[in-house]
């Protein structure tokens, strides 16, 4: 691909425990185990910028297999010139301590993030090293205000409050807008009731001016996790989702489910569930999937 476009490539797709999950010992991670080619890492975007530049969205423990995915697909220069996080919870964050001496020994990223996602790492002493030692230099943004995470990159991000279980950090939906194309990444959200206040998916993602979007896609349905109250963990299930969407049409924007968990039968191509989504038009995002944007 042309090297002075901005591209951003799906880096991750798994909840954040990945798939397999750890501790796990049930068919759905046990296939997985036995076929290390279905394996996913916690969510995570690579962007590449017009001027070659490189910068990443969420930093999860895999951040290592995810670099190797992005060199794969061409473009990756380390270092890293930015990092976004779009919230506080485990696999957004739980790779940060590997941009520091012990493992990458990075200097200067450019870490972006809201507020109260900053004051939680300035509180947490293993975070507040890599302020404090030059790895990270933290610029909190504000809410539906567009920033460059560099100069001449030639796209802006702009960051949507999203309401997600808020016991650490707020929650942000984060949309990468480059000179001819948009692209929505939201991990996470409690409800689309909640996220859409009365509009609908479509007349929402319309109002934020996105192309395409990656979506929250956690659980397939309410009855995923045995023995667990889905009320502690809350997110809209595909199910409901595609019942909101319905079928998609041709001037629609393009939609990836992502961010599945373990237990989630879109991780099996074969599955009645995963011919459901594509049937009617949507999509499940793979790693390695390319956006091209301007």
């Amino acid at each position: 691909m042309d090297g002075a476009k901005v591209r951003a490539i799906v880096l991750g797709t798994a909840q954040d425990g990945g798939y397999p999950q750890p501790g796990c010992m049930s068919i759905c991670c046990e296939r997985a185990r036995s076929d290390r080619s279905l394996s996913r890492t916690p969510v995570s975007l690579g962007i590449i910028g017009s001027d070659g530049t490189c910068h990443i969205i969420e930093v999860g423990r895999k951040i290592g297999e995810q670099i190797e995915i992005w060199k794969g697909f061409g473009g990756f220069e380390w270092p890293l010139k930015s990092a976004s996080i779009t919230h506080a919870h485990l696999g957004h964050t739980d790779g940060l301590r590997l941009l520091g001496r012990e493992v990458m020994g990075a200097r200067g990223i450019t870490l972006h993030c809201s507020e109260s996602m900053l004051s939680l790492i300035h509180q947490t002493p293993t975070w507040n090293i890599l302020v404090e030692g030059g790895v990270i230099s933290p610029r909190p943004w504000e809410s539906f205000i567009s920033f460059e995470p560099s100069p001449d990159c030639g796209f802006t991000i702009t960051p949507i409050p999203v309401k997600h279980r808020a016991e650490l950090s707020d929650n942000h939906a984060l949309l990468i807008r480059g000179a001819s194309g948009s692209l929505l990444f939201m991990p996470d959200q409690d409800s689309w009731q909640e996220t859409l206040e009365g509009s609908t998916i479509r007349e929402w993602l319309s109002s934020l001016g996105a192309d395409s979007a990656l979506i929250d896609g956690t659980f397939w349905s309410s009855s995923e996790l045995s023995g667990r109250d889905m009320s502690e963990i809350p997110h809209p299930t595909v199910s409901e989702s595609l019942e909101l969407l319905g079928e998609r049409a041709d001037d629609d924007p393009d939609i990836s489910f992502f961010h599945l968990n373990h237990t989630n039968p879109l991780h099996d191509e074969s599955s009645n569930e995963f011919a459901i989504v594509r049937s009617m038009g949507w999509k499940i995002s793979e790693p390695g999937d390319v956006y091209v944007l301007g």
